[in-house]
């Protein structure tokens, strides 16, 4: 089994990959050393705070982020690369759609969110170089984990 089938193998259930993106971006967006507030994570989701405490149950017992006594939520070194990857994928996805096929942005951030959990990591490096070697970029105003339509 190669390195690379390991780590898609392992990956998290989509859902589990939105709550760790979500995570990921809460936590760049607020640099607070001292972690993120889960019930931050079930509002920018929309869901409620039992599902976040569930799906951060899942992804301690994974190693992607830890949980101090008092609730607050950071994340592991390979959370937080794993949240990155994700996101990064998230928006590159969206940003081609709206690009360069033309699709509406609600559309395609939705769209981008269901195709961001579709491809194997592999695939999605393979295509963020094939389309930086191609010019195409994604808007630095991004970087701080928000985004218009979210």
């Amino acid at each position: 089994m190669s390195e690379q089938d390991f780590i898609d193998e392992h990956r998290l259930s989509m859902a589990n990959e939105d709550y760790l993106e979500s995570i990921y971006r809460i936590t760049v967006a607020e640099n607070n050393p001292s972690g993120i507030r889960s019930v931050d994570v079930a509002d920018q989701l929309n869901v409620s705070k039992a599902s976040v405490n569930k799906a951060i149950s899942t992804l301690k017992d994974a190693g992607y982020v830890e949980q101090n006594r008092y609730g607050r939520v950071t994340l592991t070194q390979a959370g937080r690369e794993y949240g990155s990857e994700v996101w990064h994928a998230h928006r590159l996805i969206r940003a081609f759609l709206e690009k360069d096929l033309g699709v509406d942005p609600e559309i395609a951030n939705e769209e981008a969110c269901t195709m961001e959990h579709a491809l194997s990591r592999d695939t999605m490096r393979r295509w963020a170089k094939f389309l930086a070697d191609q010019g195409f970029s994604i808007d630095q105003g991004e970087e701080d984990g928000q985004h218009k339509s979210q």
